[in-house]
């Protein structure tokens, strides 16, 4: 199973209403680790990190704007779709690191990073551990653990999942994925009909029900007081290259701006006016254009 998902993951791209031509499937062995990504167009690279319950895939719009003008590399995370799922590795500095080998791995260079939810905590543990290989940097919903008043959110009532991990889940959800992802898509999204498609829930349903997918997935959360204790440490020196922070109204609000500020010298702060946390699949004719705009921006100086 495990060797053929590759194809898989390939031919469902060629298929989906959201691919372009130009997205290709890799496989890379980075950092102990294999990583599976998609890469399109030429120039300067632009590196798309996914959220939790989804993989590369949901990127496919932005990816066939980006392409145009860019080099897009969108990697699924370890543990996510593809990509290996080892035991070990999934505080947001080593999946950075498992990045950033990546990107050394393709010659890649200096890079434009955009993250989206647990993807946007590995963008800033990869701006912070090389600030002089990150052009800028795009942060979309969600929080940093150890910045600010993280615990304000993380310890609310309704994110009851980020304290859902080990044996008894596990065996709670086998079988029942689908179940158990529906409170994301639905519950943090500002209209449930208008969040994640059904056929993208129904791919990546079945890219974490793989072997080891919700243990990988569930090892994103648990990570977090380890990541706290390194963001805590990442955030005394604060980031040098623009940033900008996308947060959906009925979601992380105000919060991750807030933050972003405390963690970075350049900072533009934009609340989508009416979305939830699913900004890409919510809110694409706002998200969309502002990303390209921000990665087409002129390059900053190097520190």
């Amino acid at each position: 199973m495990k060797r053929i998902l590759p194809t898989l993951v390939f031919l469902a791209l060629a298929v989906n209403a959201h691919a372009e031509p130009q997205a290709v499937s890799g496989v890379a062995d980075v950092n102990g680790t294999r990583l599976h990504y998609l890469s399109a167009g030429r120039g300067e690279p632009v590196v798309l990190l996914h959220c939790y319950t989804q993989t590369s895939h949901m990127w496919l719009p932005l990816i066939a704007e980006l392409a145009k003008t860019h080099a897009v590399i969108a990697p699924d995370l370890r543990g996510a779709g593809a990509s290996g799922k080892p035991e070990t590795g999934y505080d947001k500095k080593t999946l950075a690191q498992d990045v950033h080998a990546l990107v050394q791995s393709l010659g890649l260079g200096r890079v434009t990073l955009v993250g989206h939810d647990i993807g946007l905590m590995v963008a800033y543990a990869y701006a912070a551990q090389y600030p002089g290989e990150v052009t800028r940097i795009a942060l979309l919903d969600a929080f940093l653990p150890g910045v600010g008043n993280w615990k304000d959110v993380w310890l609310l009532r309704d994110l009851w999942h980020f304290h859902f991990y080990g044996e008894t889940p596990l065996k709670l959800v086998a079988g029942r994925e689908r179940i158990y992802f529906e409170h994301f898509w639905n519950d943090f999204a500002a209209d449930r009909t208008r969040s994640v498609p059904e056929a993208d829930r129904r791919l990546y349903t079945a890219a974490y029900a793989q072997p080891g997918g919700m243990r990988a997935g569930f090892a994103y959360f648990a990570a977090f007081p380890q990541d706290a204790v390194d963001f805590e440490g990442f955030a005394k020196t604060k980031l040098p290259m623009p940033m900008l922070v996308l947060s959906g109204e009925k979601a992380s609000g105000n919060t991750l701006i807030e933050q972003a500020r405390l963690v970075a010298s350049d900072v533009e702060g934009v609340v989508v006016a009416g979305s939830g946390h699913w900004l890409m699949e919510e809110a694409p004719a706002q998200v969309i254009p502002r990303l390209v705009a921000f990665a087409t921006a002129a390059p900053a100086a190097q520190p």
